[in-house]
């Protein structure tokens, strides 16, 4: 047996078919007066729910376009909101940085004022050695800038160190908390003699070792200011180290040993006043 052939009609030529008749009834309806006729009936009983089908279909459109249009006004409200506040973060923190650096060029202009007797020649730290803390480091001034080996260098409120090398452009520096550093300090209250000797593990918590206080009177106290002594063969007399944190008697019962609080933040430095007066010239 032969099967029979089926004739299918593709869907969208039937949509197309309704949506002219329809179309077409609507016309006719309204062309002839026959609104409430039958065949008016009819057209509102085929074209207005097809109507409606097209206009929901229309809305849905709508909808997801201004949904989509909304997103992306957002998005890029979002774009520009974050690029402002980029900007904005940016520039708070060169307002920061230059803030700290007028209160470092303040702190280094009074350093100048109070040991004005001295020469003296700024610079700044380039290079230092790995850590937390500015042991030994390098400045950008050397012996082009009059720089030499044993010229005391300040900062902040007091001592930093010593000129240990000289380049032509640069030299280096070791500060009084490095553990190769020894300096001859006396209470300045009390003229009493004493070593200010460097310990970077000890600075972690913030002090320096302080030994061989000859207090036999008891007289110094915590808070007391220790400077460089008149007796040290490299550095100048009166140069401030810090204060007094504590003090015990050592086991021989003649001198005192403890601790103190240095004048520089030896954490934060980036500028030094180098002293060009050497203390084997001045007492020569």
């Amino acid at each position: 047996m032969k099967k029979k052939n089926h004739i299918t009609v593709p869907p969208r030529y039937i949509f197309a078919a309704l949506a002219i008749l329809c179309i077409g009834m609507m016309y006719a309806s309204y062309a002839t007066g026959f609104a409430g006729s039958t065949l008016g009936r009819i057209t509102g009983y085929v074209f207005v729910p097809f109507e409606r089908g097209i206009n929901s279909v229309g809305g849905w459109f709508r909808d997801k376009s201004d949904s989509l249009q909304d997103l992306a006004d957002a998005q890029a409200e979002k774009q520009t909101l974050q690029e402002q506040v980029d900007a904005l973060t940016l520039e708070n923190s060169r307002l920061m940085q230059n803030q700290y650096r007028l209160q470092e060029l303040e702190e280094l202009y009074n350093l100048d004022q109070t040991y004005g007797e001295y020469s003296k020649v700024a610079a700044n730290i380039i290079a230092s050695d790995s850590g937390n803390w500015f042991n030994t480091f390098v400045i950008d001034k050397g012996s082009r800038d009059g720089i030499a080996v044993d010229m005391n260098v300040i900062a902040g409120s007091g001592l930093v160190g010593i000129v240990t090398k000289v380049g032509d452009n640069w030299a280096q520096v070791r500060s009084i908390i490095d553990d190769m550093s020894e300096v001859s300090a006396q209470v300045l209250s009390t003229s009493d003699l004493c070593f200010v000797k460097g310990d970077l593990q000890l600075m972690e918590s913030g002090l320096i070792p302080l030994s061989q206080l000859r207090d036999t009177e008891g007289k110094a106290n915590i808070g007391d200011t220790i400077v460089t002594s008149h007796v040290s063969d490299k550095y100048h007399a009166g140069l401030l180290i810090g204060y007094i944190n504590e003090l015990s008697l050592d086991p021989n019962n003649l001198t005192r040993s403890g601790t103190l609080t240095p004048a520089v933040d030896f954490e934060h430095l980036h500028s030094v006043l180098v002293i060009t007066d050497l203390k084997q010239t001045e007492e020569e």
